[in-house]
């Protein structure tokens, strides 16, 4: 499988302090995409399954969890690895937010077992004139599909911290990873900032 960046606690794309996946390799291309660094399923992000689970029991053995969120990259691109990762993460949190440009009615036909693991998706390719800010979606086009047992966990925390989208930086040490649903041109603006600084994004 090939996996990018795993980043915890993740407090911008759903409720609590969650575990963040962003699987590599993508198909779509969107233009204004924020990760256009994962389109591609490079070398250095290969791994497996077994070994991020021993990273994330890790994790939830020093901090706990209290979900994840799926993201990239497509997720679905990867059904195979989705079908052993999906299973042992919810034996840790039912919560499990997964981001997809597919449309949700396609993801369940392709793949139902995958889906029924989601406590909420969010679906659609996205389109960078529909970025108005529509809470936890990168555009107005995107739905945000929800489980029944979650909706209300995910509407109270839309209504408070959830209402209005925000950015949450990461250190790593290859610099900064900026996670959350980013307004129109945040990517052009911030290459620009790093460049008067003399860096550059990677």
């Amino acid at each position: 499988m090939y996996i990018a960046r795993i980043l915890y606690p993740v407090k911008t794309l759903g409720p609590g302090q969650r575990i963040g996946i962003w699987f590599a390799g993508c198909p779509r291309r969107c233009a204004g995409c924020s990760n256009p660094e994962l389109w591609e399923r490079r070398a250095e992000y290969r791994t497996t399954p077994e070994t991020v689970l021993q990273l994330i029991s890790r994790v939830v053995a020093e901090h706990g969890a209290d979900g994840f969120t799926l993201t990239g990259g497509e997720p679905f691109w990867q059904p195979e690895a989705l079908g052993v990762l999906l299973p042992a993460l919810a034996q840790i949190s039912g919560d499990i937010l997964i981001y997809t440009g597919y449309a949700f009615e396609e993801a369940r036909a392709n793949w139902p077992t995958l889906v029924a693991y989601a406590s909420a998706i969010v679906d659609g390719p996205y389109v960078e004139a529909l970025n108005t800010g529509t809470p936890l979606r990168g555009s107005e086009n995107q739905r945000l599909i929800l489980r029944d047992d979650f909706r209300e966990r995910y509407e109270t925390w839309l209504s408070r911290d959830g209402a209005e989208n925000r950015v949450q930086n990461f250190t790593t040490r290859d610099g900064v990873i900026s996670v959350g649903i980013h307004r129109p041109g945040y990517a052009e603006e911030m290459d620009r900032l790093l460049r008067r600084k003399g860096w550059k994004k990677i």
